[in-house]
């Protein structure tokens, strides 16, 4: 897992560049779920509650897009990991960070959603997301994403 360092630590997707680890007083959550489908609700509830208890819940659109991608990353952390999975919230300076780590070292890839029924959660995290992106960690791999939370125009969108 990661370490609150104050460091840049590298992404491998350069096209998402460094992320900086929040400070330590910042909003912070971490929760491990079991693999089973239920773990995957119960990961999108903890995002919402955990977001009102921060007093986000005005962003609407911020705690459904949370809730949404977190449900897509977990999914994927149960349909392939076939293991436990960790969700982690960060919330600190505008920036809203989640992630989840599995035991799976297989990195994901945004494909086309096409028409298929399934394949559309990369696709939608890419689409979401200000930013996001994946390391290895050990046996597994965590893959986060970003949303801001500042509330002003164009906050939370991707940088160009």
């Amino acid at each position: 897992m990661l370490r609150l360092s104050g460091r840049h630590l590298p992404d491998p997707d350069a096209r998402y560049g460094p992320f900086p680890q929040p400070p330590l007083g910042a909003g912070h959550l971490s929760v491990e779920y079991g693999p089973g489908p239920a773990a995957v609700r119960e990961a999108r509830a903890q995002v919402r509650r955990q977001l009102e208890d921060w007093g986000l819940a005005e962003l609407g659109e911020v705690v459904d897009v949370a809730e949404l991608l977190v449900g897509e990353l977990a999914t994927n952390a149960v349909l392939h990991g076939g293991s436990r999975f960790r969700l982690t919230l960060f919330a600190a300076h505008g920036v809203l960070r989640c992630e989840v780590a599995d035991a799976e070292r297989r990195v994901p890839r945004v494909v086309d959603a096409g028409t298929g029924e399934s394949g559309r959660g990369m696709f939608l995290v890419d689409a979401l997301a200000r930013r996001w992106g994946c390391h290895r960690d050990g046996p597994g791999k965590t893959v986060w994403f970003e949303l801001g939370t500042c509330g002003a125009d164009g906050c939370g969108r991707r940088q160009p």
